[in-house]
């Protein structure tokens, strides 16, 4: 059984896997995740539905005790090409077919998007949702083989965005803008257009993704407004042998094709 965080430096381990590999632990996030949305008032979210569990191009980043019993934060990065549109598009495509565009325009050069980011309110002040997480989802889009990363973010999540080296794409919604995902909460369509370099990161967020992606199994001391927090970063991803970008890159072209059909 899992013992209550330190709160003058909580140690975690942030973990990345691909979500058909680990059902488990994806029933422990959309448990987390469920909680923390129906606390702020939220019970229909495109990213919160369950079916990206058997989704082969859904990847996975958790925050969870250091013996895996309990997970106090997560996000997911959703490859395009999948077998689901990405959270982004079953959001905005009644609102703006155009997003449909856009996607494939990044996918023919493998895109995805940053979903799902969410932490418990046991482990907030920390900065696993504002940066860590955001950081790790940068890094691992390498790994993965992706050239750029969508994101929706909410208000609070387009500084840090920004400082990972997203920007607003403009050219969906109200000037890259929706109501979403309840008609008080507006969202910030944003994309980091450039993973492998990362031109418009702040540098010291750049410094970060770029240690964790040449260290991928490391344990780091991290610290955001004197507070500390440790982190055993596990973010190589297990059976990525098994992964084929350009397969789900032809899907992509063919979902793609599909969504222009039906609009």
């Amino acid at each position: 059984m899992t013992e209550g965080l330190n709160k003058d430096k909580p140690s975690v381990r942030l973990r990345a896997f691909r979500a058909i590999d680990d059902p488990q632990t994806c029933e422990k996030f959309i448990e987390g995740h469920t909680q923390v949305l129906s606390n702020i008032g939220i019970t229909k979210v495109t990213s919160s539905r369950h079916d990206w569990m058997y989704n082969p191009a859904a990847f996975v980043m958790v925050v969870e005790s250091l013996d895996g019993d309990k997970v106090y934060g997560g996000a997911r990065v959703h490859v395009a090409g999948g077998n689901q549109p990405l959270p982004i598009e079953e959001a905005t495509a009644a609102l703006d077919p155009k997003i449909f565009d856009l996607i494939w325009q990044y996918a023919q050069h493998g895109t995805g998007e940053l979903c799902g980011l969410w932490n418990s309110r046991e482990i907030a002040g920390h900065g696993i949702g504002s940066i860590f997480l955001i950081r790790v989802a940068a890094a691992i889009s390498y790994q993965i083989g992706i050239q750029s990363l969508f994101a929706l973010c909410a208000p609070y999540t387009i500084k840090p965005g920004e400082a990972v080296g997203m920007e607003l794409e403009p050219n969906v919604g109200n000037n890259g803008t929706f109501y979403y995902p309840k008609l008080d909460l507006v969202a910030t369509t944003m994309v980091l257009k450039d993973v492998p370099t990362l031109s418009k990161a702040h540098p010291e967020d750049k410094d970060a993704i770029i240690k964790i992606r040449e260290n991928l199994d490391i344990v780091r001391t991290e610290v955001l407004r004197n507070k500390e927090i440790e982190i055993d970063y596990k973010t190589k991803i297990p059976n990525l042998n098994n992964w084929d970008l350009n397969a789900v890159i032809q899907n992509a072209q063919i979902n793609y094709q599909n969504n222009k059909v039906h609009l």
